[in-house]
């Protein structure tokens, strides 16, 4: 038997008992429910990646809802083309006038911040949301524009079952990240930024 042969052998006899363990794995993984879902960290794409899979649920015939926070003044590049083409799919929601630091109103803030809480609770609760984004929230949690204690109970307490509801922006808090089924750190290794290049059109928004 050559050496590749043998290779491919081993090969195959790895694979085999690889896909054997996951079978006997996923047969054991047979719940289904809503998951509470947080995307944090110092890297890019906590948002991008919501909105990837806001096209998932899009292909899956699901509606969804998007509130978004703090940033929600700037024009970008997902909330065109969703409202331009998926109008009827998916509930797109502006909550915010910009970063606090444009802003410089932290009374304005908070109530843009209570105001989009409201709504983004009123969205959750409908049934026919099958996933709501609550884009940049993790900000305003952060700058205690809204109480922690009040989201995380609801999310625990008023959620549909079946309902989806993804939690996006850095410094997540701890309450939150204990609460939550899936949280994902995005960590930055290295960022344009830092080297002088301004945020563009297609990458940044």
């Amino acid at each position: 038997m050559s050496d590749s042969v043998e290779h491919n052998e081993r090969h195959k006899a790895k694979m085999a008992k690889i896909k054997a363990a996951r079978d006997r794995m996923m047969a054991t993984k047979t719940e289904k429910k809503g998951l509470i879902m947080v995307h944090t960290g110092p890297g890019k794409g906590k948002s991008s990646s919501g909105f990837g899979m806001i096209m998932r649920c899009i292909a899956h015939d699901m509606p969804v809802a998007v509130v978004q926070f703090i940033k929600g003044a700037m024009a970008t590049g997902e909330r065109a083309f969703l409202e331009e083409h998926f109008a009827d799919e998916v509930k797109f929601h502006v909550s915010g006038e910009g970063f606090t630091w444009e802003t410089q109103d932290r009374e304005r803030d908070i109530a843009k911040a209570e105001a989009g809480w409201e709504l983004a609770k009123q969205l959750i609760r409908d049934p026919a949301n099958k996933f709501v984004m609550l884009d940049e929230i993790n900000i305003a949690l952060r700058n205690d524009y809204l109480n922690i204690d009040d989201v995380v109970n609801f999310l625990l307490s008023e959620k549909p079952d079946m309902t989806h509801v993804l939690l996006t922006g850095r410094n997540a808090k701890p309450e939150l990240i204990e609460a939550a089924d899936l949280v994902t750190e995005m960590t930055l290794l290295k960022h344009s930024f830092r080297d002088g290049i301004k945020a563009q059109a297609g990458v940044e928004f």
